[in-house]
């Protein structure tokens, strides 16, 4: 079983709560992970953000929108009980609530909609919270949505850095490659990489790098601005490169990608190589900002309860 977006899970959150009795976020995201039999690995699964797992953060917006609605409501730090709405919704034994539903309650549509009351004029914060929701029929949470978006943005950035790359010289690649190497913390410093670039281009070597700061060992560097596949016949002339320079550590890197049979080949040979696809090298580059700018950047905070706490 897959695991079920966030209006699946507001349902079953209030069913839980229908005993009348306080329950923290944690024991209800366990007892639910149950009821949707949800498997380790499922419930490890993590946000492309890596800083939350999927269902705990779904659970955690489900409380929200329940308690938005008065259906809920907070007791202490952590803890939520049902209250006497959420008890007579229940009791109407309503086989599914969504988004929809909970639209019938004035008090999640200031939340909901973004929208001021005369009885609350001060929840501009909590009002503008979920407005983005309705770009995907509230399937989503914001931190998905927002992740969602941001690895749109990413995927755009990687293809336009590929087409520039296309545009640009041989030469330029190789510096280029050169200088993420740098950013990543091999061959010390810019001027000591550099020599090593173009003067080692015989038996498929394109470049030279130290392996760390203090030149304890060499990768040998082939880098190709191509756009066919790259098969297992070019990377065995690259290893057949290093053999030559008595060498068991290289990097290719490519603007395509790799074959099946050469990604097999460098899995079973004793030298290490590490093939770097263009995509993971569009990767690369804007992680290490190369090639690239920031232009703005955002923090997503949370509530710190434990400052709240008299």
């Amino acid at each position: 079983m897959s695991i079920p977006d966030f209006q699946s899970i507001l349902l079953p959150l209030l069913k839980y709560s229908g005993d009348k009795q306080e329950h923290s976020l944690r024991e209800s995201i366990e007892y639910l992970a149950g009821i949707f039999n949800l498997t380790d690995e499922e419930k490890r699964e993590l946000l492309p953000s890596g800083q939350q797992a999927i269902f705990d953060n779904r659970v955690g917006w489900a409380k929200t929108y329940l308690k938005k609605a008065h259906l809920i409501e907070t007791t202490k730090r952590g803890y939520f009980r049902i209250t006497d709405q959420g008890i007579t919704v229940l009791q109407q034994n309503y086989q599914k609530i969504d988004t929809n539903f909970l639209k019938q309650f004035e008090e999640f549509n200031e939340f909901h909609l973004g929208t001021k009351t005369k009885k609350d004029s001060t929840n501009n914060s909590e009002n503008s919270e979920l407005s983005c929701l309705s770009l995907n029929d509230q399937i989503q949470t914001p931190e998905e949505l927002l992740d969602q978006l941001y690895q749109k943005i990413k995927d755009d950035l990687k293809q336009e850095i590929l087409e520039q790359i296309m545009r640009c010289s041989p030469e330029f690649f190789e510096r280029l490659v050169i200088d993420l190497l740098i950013k990543m913390g091999y061959g010390g410093s810019k001027k000591e990489a550099g020599k090593a670039v173009g003067k080692a281009k015989d038996g498929g070597i394109d470049g030279i790098i130290k392996e760390d700061r203090l030149g304890l060992d060499i990768i040998y560097i082939q880098a190709k601005r191509w756009e066919g596949t790259v098969g297992r016949p070019e990377i065995q002339k690259f290893v057949g490169a290093l053999l030559g320079q008595q060498a068991k550590k290289g990097i290719f890197i490519t603007t395509s990608q790799f074959s099946k049979e050469a990604k097999e080949y460098v899995a079973i040979i004793d030298s290490k190589i590490i093939l770097i696809s263009g995509d993971l090298l569009s990767e690369l580059l804007s992680d290490y900002n190369v090639g690239v700018s920031v232009i703005k950047s955002y923090e997503i905070k949370k509530i710190d309860t434990d400052y709240f706490t008299e």
